[in-house]
């Protein structure tokens, strides 16, 4: 039974979205186009048939490579021998290589140490295959963007000679038996002592920066090293040389710091330093930085249903597919694992929980149409949302007078977040949860019929109740639309029936929202004009609530649509944008020429912008940064196309930096103009 207050703690359980990426090991599969080829299911049931076979599922539409990484190769000079190395004990039978001949650099006082080209490996760490070599910045231990929580080691000696110590150019204390020390120190002298980074993302590893123990007393350096990269800290894959182990130069001395370059760019999460030898009557002790190049995380997505209580199959659906994908996931099907690891997919099976109650005491037959439909309080979620499509076009209209409404991330009117507005909970939460979390593609499954809607779901003329309104990216809403429809067993199906008296087969089981009853509020809409997000409603059933028995064949018609329209979530471009110090830029804006919507880069600077196949004109701006614009091509494979920005700053920005830092603020001339004359005017008064 409903009662009043329900609704909110109810809400919480069904917020605990369930986010698939973290199941098993954060590994990343190699880059590979005919990895992403998509499975087109039998109509058997699941359980009945042969192991399927992998084809290629890509859309009919007009006709684009990415943008190579640069490699700025640098001058090969012999490397220099440290000082005494202390060997490894003979009872160890790996004991290490004098290191390979490599490039060397004399920027500044920094020696740079690189060797030959490695060997792939069989693991799943990506070697990043580029003709040109990207110059990655720091990650960021000296300048502590890299938190003591993500330094970890097998042993220290101490507290103050911990991982969190091991940082490049880190200076020890007046007493260096204190907590302040300079370097990591492990607490054995053997091989297996190591220390390692967790850049918490993908990041494409390029080099590693070392250095000795900063102390006026002791001298204690690593001479040579191996480097291993990991994505998920238990499989290691060690950088090879040929066919072995490489094995890196460190250093003579402790205060120089000495680069040494990967042969091969890695992709992992984590890396990790295992000293191999060390300063003879000296201990294994080290400070480092690691270069690195973070890459766009994974695409997030979701699924929503039961908006409408009574509308029980989309809520049978999903849950369906959450059991189904684990189970898969856990058999090592390719197409589930690479979906998976690939995408961050959130589930939220049951919106209106409260008015499920509802629908589920009138049972399957007779609930009535719209018995469970509206939440506790009465409010109907599915256009409870704000109306934000009327302040954009009429701002269209004024031609921006006063002022210029953006085409994207409209805000929210103040009127809608007073606690006296007529909003359910619900809704209130799922905005915050798509503020939050910055959704690239999702679906909220309804019932009652069998179409796909995509938006606007408002009509323009306002003396309107049905007329076609298109966003401005209506191909790519028609094309994701389409792949779920056309997946579907029925939906496309000309010889079915209509539900009731819609016939939807003209436009292949998808409609415009608009055209086919105007809703102000929806869902769909404000995804769209507040968000990165492109939502669609997916109609899964002539039945709401069907009866318990249909639904192992409901399952069969919607399996194969469900996971298609998760796949789609990789198809246009992706990329970062950072500043000329390699860091991100959070809330720049991507803009595709021809295209009047613009998305923003999460925080870290990472986008996902979905399009269909074509060449695109793309551009990244930012306050304070100057605007870049490239060409992006977009194919037909599977798999969004990399196109990363980075951008300067303006001269003005630069201005404001400078002079802030001094507590100073940049001169406004007219400002400043206004100021003398009313010098001027009390001087003659």
């Amino acid at each position: 039974m409903s009662r009043p207050g329900t609704a909110t703690p109810a809400l919480a359980l069904v917020l605990l979205a369930v986010t698939l990426a973290g199941v098993g090991a954060q590994g990343a599969a190699l880059e590979d186009p005919d990895y992403y080829g998509q499975e087109i299911w039998s109509r058997e049931p699941y359980y009945a048939r042969p192991e399927p076979e992998l084809e290629t599922f890509s859309p009919p539409l007009p006709a684009g490579p990415g943008e190579e990484w640069e490699r700025r190769p640098q001058e090969p000079r012999p490397p220099k021998r440290a000082t005494k190395p202390k060997k490894a004990p003979k009872r160890e039978k790996s004991a290490p290589e004098p290191p390979p001949p490599g490039k060397h650099s004399n920027k500044k006082v920094m020696r740079t140490k690189s060797s030959e080209k490695a060997a792939n490996d069989d693991h799943s760490v990506r070697v990043a295959r580029e003709d040109v070599r990207e110059s990655c910045p720091p990650l960021g231990l000296e300048t502590l963007k890299i938190t003591d929580f993500q330094l970890h080691a097998s042993t220290v000696k101490r507290y103050g000679l911990g991982a969190h110590r091991g940082r490049l150019n880190i200076q020890a204390g007046i007493n260096e038996n204190d907590f302040y020390d300079g370097a990591w120190c492990a607490g054995r002298n053997d091989l297996q002592q190591w220390i390692e980074v967790d850049a918490r993302r993908l990041t494409r590893f390029t080099g590693v920066i070392t250095q000795g123990r900063n102390s006026l007393w002791l001298s204690d350096w690593v001479t040579s090293y191996k480097v291993m990269v990991s994505n998920d800290s238990h499989t290691w894959v060690t950088v090879k040389n040929g066919s072995g182990d490489m094995i890196f130069e460190g250093n003579s001395e402790k205060e120089i710091p000495v680069l040494n370059e990967l042969p091969v760019p890695m992709v992992a999460r984590y890396i990790r330093i295992n000293p191999q030898s060390w300063f003879d009557n000296g201990s294994i002790c080290m400070r480092m930085e690691i270069l690195g190049c973070p890459l766009p995380g994974e695409p997030e997505f979701h699924y929503i249903a039961g908006a409408h209580g009574n509308e029980v199959l989309g809520r049978e659906l999903l849950l369906l597919l959450v059991q189904f994908v684990c189970q898969e996931y856990l058999a090592r099907n390719a197409r589930i694992v690479h979906l998976v690891e690939e995408t961050r997919i959130h589930v939220l099976p049951s919106l209106n929980p409260d008015g499920y109650e509802k629908a589920y005491e009138g049972g399957s037959e007779l609930g009535g149409w719209s018995l469970g439909r509206w939440t506790h309080d009465g409010i109907d979620i599915n256009n409870n949302f704000p109306d934000l499509n009327t302040l954009l076009w009429e701002a269209e209209d004024r031609q921006n007078v006063p002022r210029k409404v953006p085409n994207h991330y409209i805000a929210i009117p103040e009127w809608f977040l007073s606690e006296n507005a007529t909003v359910a909970a619900e809704t209130r939460a799922v905005i915050a949860w798509m503020e939050k979390i910055p959704f690239v593609l999702g679906g909220n499954l309804q019932g009652g019929e069998l179409v796909v809607a995509y938006p606007y779901d408002l009509v323009r003329s306002p003396w309107k109740t049905q007329e076609h309104t298109p966003t401005p990216d209506d191909h790519v809403f028609r094309w994701l639309a389409y792949s779920y429809a056309s997946t579907h067993r029925l939906m496309t199906d000309a010889r079915r029936r209509v539900c009731h008296t819609e016939d939807f087969q003209k436009e292949e089981g998808t409609v415009n929202g608009a055209s086919w009853h105007t809703v102000a509020g929806s869902l769909n809409d404000f995804s769209y004009l507040h968000t990165n997000c492109f939502e669609l409603s997916i109609y899964v059933g002539c039945d709401k609530y069907p009866h318990e028995s249909q639904l192992p064949e409901e399952w069969e018609n919607n399996r194969e649509s469900l996971i298609v329209f998760m796949e789609q979530v990789h198809r246009g471009i992706k990329g970062l944008v950072r500043d000329s110090h390699g860091k991100g830029i959070p809330n720049a804006i991507i803009s595709v020429e021809g295209i009047n919507h613009d998305i923003r880069t999460a925080n870290d600077g990472d986008y996902w912008r979905l399009l269909n196949p074509g060449e695109y004109v793309v551009t990244a701006k930012a306050e304070g940064f100057t605007a870049s614009t490239k060409n992006c091509m977009v194919g037909y494979d599977m798999g969004a196309t990399r196109c990363d920005f980075t951008l300067s700053k303006t001269n003005m920005a630069r201005i404001r930096e400078i002079m802030e830092k001094f507590g100073k603020q940049p001169v406004s001339l007219p400002a400043r103009r206004l100021k003398l004359r009313g010098q001027k005017r009390r001087q003659r008064g």
